[in-house]
């Protein structure tokens, strides 16, 4: 085993080796969680004996930013919502919401698109995953989500003035 030994003047070195600090990341993701998640087959068990067909699959989508305590921490939700029906007959409810938390190091004009475009397509693949393995593990075909343009969606929402990244 080693020993560590520091620098004669009391400082220890940054991780990159050379004394410098290393400039912060413009976006850091700290931690990703699924915050709530419900799978509902209200028709069940006759809609697995009745469905003769694919159902049609209707989906929701919405992002939504939160500071949190701690100057430039955000807690980013990609909300998802699956109504698959046949012949207005519900064969399931599937609900997901996916957050990450987020440190952000970026110009104040550069925070909006960087929280409801960036962070979304970081977490996307994970909440993907996990609505269609619950679809899957709930009897039905798993609901496969085309990628989603957080950009267009983004500038959707801003035409429509709603609010976007909630104040502390």
């Amino acid at each position: 085993m080693s020993d560590i030994i520091p620098p004669a003047d009391g400082t220890l070195n940054s991780v990159n080796g050379n004394g410098a600090d290393a400039p912060a990341p413009p976006l850091l993701l700290n931690l990703q969680y699924t915050r709530d998640l419900s799978f509902e087959v209200p028709g069940a068990p006759e809609i697995f004996t009745t469905l003769r067909e694919q159902p049609r699959i209707d989906l929701a989508l919405d992002v939504q930013a939160r500071p949190l305590p701690g100057g430039n921490i955000y807690e980013v939700s990609l909300q998802i919502r699956a109504d698959a029906k046949v012949n207005e007959v519900v064969c399931f409810i599937a609900e997901l919401v996916y957050c990450g938390i987020f440190t952000v190091n970026v110009p104040q004009e550069s925070l909006e698109p960087l929280l409801l475009v960036e962070c979304p397509r970081l977490l996307f693949p994970f909440a993907r995953n996990i609505l269609a393995d619950v679809t899957r593990d709930g009897g039905f075909p798993p609901v496969l989500l085309a990628p989603i343009d957080f950009v267009a969606l983004w500038q959707s929402r801003r035409g429509q003035g709603a609010p976007q990244v909630a104040n502390a």
